[in-house]
């Protein structure tokens, strides 16, 4: 039997101002998916709380005159190190979700991302990946077969990708839903990429080759570094705060770099 190796922190940001209150208020497609993760995350997974720093669980702030609202919900599990779901509002114009889920640098596994923003009542953007970490830009061979099984879901706007955006796959879904039928596929497609996910984290197997494991925390820390680089969330959070504390925010709470991973099972 596996026997945890996580006490329960004394702060735990699932417990800041009600987790769930912002999420009603959102755009329902949000509101809809953050359910969805939440939900395959505790049927999928082994949960842990996950401690964050006091004053970044949830957090309060004013954007050009409108009422800036972020609330995080994170866990841990003996396959991820972190699991972060980023709830964000600026008054009644915009609505935002950010999800990634970091492995444990022990497991071979490529990192799932999911970003949503809502302007003034519509999905400007939505983007779900599973990213690899491989330095050729590979995903293992059994994910490669996995999504290949999936059914292709195509978009009338399709968004082009960053000039960092080199971290993603080539099964990136990066798209501007034109209609209520293209955010239920959008839906879909992040569904079953999560659910496809958690299953084949599962049936990982931990790697014990020092320089195997090496590997795959240089491509987790490029994953964070790369991210890192995106103008437009650093300057909401630059305009809403300040400079210093949107540095901090991405480095601790968004995409923190992995340190070298002891972890046993």
């Amino acid at each position: 039997m596996v026997q945890s190796p996580y006490k329960r922190p004394q702060n735990n940001a699932l417990s800041d101002k009600s987790p769930k209150s912002l999420q009603k208020k959102q755009h329902p497609v949000i509101a809809q998916l953050a359910a969805t993760i939440e939900s395959i995350w505790h049927k999928q997974l082994m949960l842990f709380p996950y401690e964050t720093p006091a004053d970044l669980g949830y957090v309060e702030g004013t954007l050009e005159g409108e009422h800036l609202t972020i609330q995080n919900r994170c866990y841990q599990t003996l396959q991820f190190r972190k699991l972060h779901l980023e709830l964000a509002s600026v008054g009644n114009t915009l609505d935002i979700l950010h999800c990634v889920m970091f492995p444990h640098p022990c497991f071979n596994l490529p990192i799932f991302g999911l970003d949503i923003v809502a302007a003034k009542g519509n999905i400007t953007a939505a983007i779900v990946d599973l990213s690899p970490v491989s330095s050729d830009g590979s995903l293992p061979a059994d994910y490669h077969q996995a999504l290949s099984l999936l059914p292709a879901a195509e978009f009338v706007s399709l968004r082009e990708l960053p000039k960092w955006g080199s971290i993603f796959s080539d099964r990136c879904v990066f798209v501007r839903p034109e209609t209520p039928e293209e955010c239920d596929l959008f839906l879909n497609q992040a569904t079953q990429y999560l659910l496809l996910h958690c299953r084949l984290v599962c049936e990982a197997t931990k790697i014990n080759d020092r320089a195997a494991r090496a590997a795959i925390l240089a491509g987790q820390n490029r994953y964070c570094q790369q991210q890192q680089k995106n103008d437009k969330t650093r300057r909401i959070l630059e305009r809403a705060f300040d400079k210093q504390w949107a540095q901090r925010y991405l480095e601790t709470m968004l995409f923190d770099c992995a340190k070298e991973d002891l972890f046993e099972i």
